[in-house]
């Protein structure tokens, strides 16, 4: 590991509760929320099941709760401090499998974290568990070079470039942007300007 990653309560409370210190505002993740949960209606997906891997303190659940509330929602996390308090399933990516298949997958700010190999095996695991739409997102080296404020930004991790990321998702999804990935297993039809890649 790049560093001995510590995901206790101190970690959360700064990157995640603290309203000085924290990543992310509530709006910004109702933003982000709204958009993606719109495009998977826009492309007709079915949203049932989800998987958040590394669900951190659950965004997520509330904003898929909001768009679509029938779905079932599992999260999972490596930190054991958030699945005693959440209820989480306590599971690394790498060690996670399901014999179910979702709706949607969720990996957000996860991989950056990862060794190569563990990353790589990773995006593997997104393909076993999707059979719809991943929503994928990691830090990358321009990323932290350019665009995140490093003063609220976890900057001790694995810094990789978007192409790295790209070439092992583009084997088994296509991206049509902002995060969304469609598994080449899915029935989804969109245009092809839509595709980026």
């Amino acid at each position: 590991m790049h560093k001995e990653f510590s995901f206790n309560e101190a970690y959360y409370q700064r990157y995640y509760n603290d309203a000085s210190s924290r990543v992310e505002s509530d709006a910004e993740i109702a933003i982000r929320g709204a958009y993606v949960c719109a495009y998977l209606k826009y492309l007709g997906q079915p949203v049932n099941s989800v998987v958040d891997l590394g669900c951190g303190i659950g965004h997520w659940r509330e904003v898929l709760h909001r768009h679509f509330p029938k779905a079932s929602y599992q999260g999972v996390e490596l930190s054991e401090y958030l699945c005693q308090r959440y209820g989480w399933q306590h599971s690394s990516i790498g060690k996670f499998n399901s014999a179910k298949k979702y709706d949607l997958v969720i990996c957000q700010d996860v991989l950056q974290y990862l060794s190569k190999s563990a990353a790589a095996k990773a995006i593997k695991i997104f393909d076993d568990l999707c059979q719809g739409v991943l929503y994928f997102q990691a830090m990358t080296k321009t990323d932290w070079a350019e665009n995140c404020d490093q003063d609220f930004s976890d900057g001790d991790v694995y810094l990789r470039s978007a192409e790295w990321y790209r070439q092992r998702l583009r084997k088994y999804f296509t991206n049509l942007g902002g995060g969304c990935f469609v598994s080449r297993k899915s029935n989804i039809v969109f245009y092809e300007l839509e595709a980026i890649d």
